[in-house]
């Protein structure tokens, strides 16, 4: 006795058609899974929602396995159970956003103490004024002044990575000066 690799399919329909005849579901599913998993990958961008699609019109196809007369035409099946099957989810996608001529205010979030925020910016500035000359220089230009590293650089006389490499340090004294951590 010898063993087969391929699926189990009788001869003369084979010859004959050039299709093979499948016995089972599962041999089916064996034989012509990579095929349809390309097919569902073809009508949907995500190839996990593909695979969700493949099993959605193969649980169809399985359902209606003992109705099919013809077996050469298990593929053209799929695909068309595949295809429904994506219209389907399409048409029922759902929309979370709606338009509407006046923006909801936040609900519940408390007014800014103006006093409190007058106090952080001159904090925030006392720590800048701490900075050497040169890297306060460049932070009042890129955040301040609202200039790009390239426009920062050019105004300084200094190379773009230059800026980038000064800035970041800056930023890492700012982040670490007491007078500007949060409280929590």
């Amino acid at each position: 006795m010898t063993a087969t690799t391929g699926p189990v399919c009788t001869g003369a329909s084979t010859a004959a058609t050039g299709h093979a005849s499948y016995p089972s579901f599962s041999s089916y599913v064996r034989a012509r899974g990579p095929v349809l998993l390309r097919t569902a990958r073809s009508l949907t961008a995500n190839p996990c929602d593909a695979e969700d699609l493949l099993q959605t019109a193969l649980a169809k196809t399985y359902v209606a396995w003992e109705r099919i007369e013809d077996h050469r035409a298990l593929d053209g099946y799929v695909r068309r159970a595949l295809v429904n099957t994506r219209t389907s989810q399409w048409r029922k996608r759902r929309v979370d956003e709606f338009a509407c001529e006046e923006l909801p205010e936040p609900a519940g979030l408390p007014e800014p103490d103006p006093a409190e925020e007058q106090g952080l910016r001159d904090a925030m500035w006392r720590a800048v004024m701490k900075l050497p000359d040169r890297q306060r220089a460049m932070v009042v230009l890129r955040y301040y002044e609202d200039l790009s590293e390239a426009q920062t650089a050019e105004v300084l006389g200094v190379s773009v990575g230059t800026v980038k490499s000064a800035v970041s340090r800056a930023l890492g004294k700012l982040r670490d000066d007491p007078e500007l951590t949060p409280v929590r």
